[in-house]
């Protein structure tokens, strides 16, 4: 079954891995080429994760890892257009009100470019290893829509208080507000079937899900969640995690835009993940010249 989409397709660029070419020492200015590259080559949005140690499937956790949000406040005076998220926040990690602030923040500095990305959080290792907070599976999914409803309260320029079971705020006040109204697009990761995708149609704006073989039976729960909800389906934005292999050349171009071909008749309009090679110049270069012409006719 085809899912419903909205234009075309477009591209995200998720920075999940910083070991990079000269090390920490160079990390300023590769990230910042990179970033402006990718804005002017027309990447809708660009993310980091929020993570503090390198996470298992890229690499052991020594690599280097770059805390989310002052990486973003960095991105941000790097590009002019693109979007700018943690994909996606750890609920966990910090309190609601301050989460709300930083992304208000992110968004007043960066002209309206903010988004929230958030999830239940699942790093015990790293929780255990710097001492963050981290309970139970269930208590975060209740932790995780209570900080849901404090963002949208505060960015609703509601200052009375909050009381949850989890979290009690004596005035929700948020000044600035965000640029971007009514408020930062909330952008939920995870492909739980019970609870993530219930949140996404409850909440958010957008969903990013696994790109694996169950992709389009997740689809389907979704539009469940949202006939429940009376939500209408096609108001979410669906988003993949993907990963980005041009080639050395850009011979695998149209293998890519095959794929992603599919990946739009299932009604996905973001393709969002890490580039191999993205700190040579070429890559971009190869994004600008061929993937992004040919994926925005999907």
């Amino acid at each position: 079954m085809t899912g419903s989409r909205t234009g075309h397709m477009r591209l995200g660029l998720h920075l999940p891995d910083f070991t990079w070419p000269d090390g920490a020492p160079g990390l300023r200015g590769r990230i910042a080429s990179v970033a402006s590259a990718a804005d002017d080559a027309g990447i809708d949005r660009i993310s980091v994760m929020d993570h503090v140690w390198q996470i298992g499937h890229l690499g052991p956790p020594e690599h280097e890892m770059l805390e989310s949000y002052t990486t973003l406040g960095y991105l941000a005076a790097c590009t002019r257009r693109a979007s700018l998220m943690a994909l996606v926040t750890g609920v966990t990690y910090r309190s609601p009100g301050l989460l709300a602030k930083i992304v208000s923040t992110l968004d007043v500095l960066s002209g309206g470019r903010a988004w929230l990305g958030i999830g239940a959080a699942w790093n015990a290792e790293e929780s255990r290893g710097l001492g963050l907070f981290f309970p139970p599976l269930a208590e975060r999914y209740e932790r995780l829509e209570e900080t849901l409803q404090i963002c949208l309260q505060m960015w609703a320029g509601d200052d009375q208080p909050y009381a949850g079971r989890h979290y009690q705020l004596a005035r929700t006040l948020d000044s600035p507000q965000p640029l971007t109204r009514p408020h930062p697009p909330i952008l939920i990761g995870g492909s739980g079937e019970k609870k993530t995708l219930r949140l996404v149609a409850r909440y958010a704006q957008a969903c990013n899900m696994w790109n694996d073989e169950h992709l389009e039976h997740r689809l389907e729960v979704l539009r469940e969640h949202c006939a429940r909800e009376n939500r209408p389906y096609e108001q979410i934005q669906k988003t993949v995690a993907y990963r980005f292999d041009l080639g050395e050349r850009g011979e695998r171009v149209n293998a890519v835009v095959d794929d992603l071909g599919r990946l739009a008749e299932l009604g996905i309009e973001v393709a969002h993940g890490g580039f191999a090679r993205v700190w040579e110049p070429r890559t971009m270069e190869i994004v600008a010249e061929h993937l992004v012409p040919a994926v925005s006719r999907l």
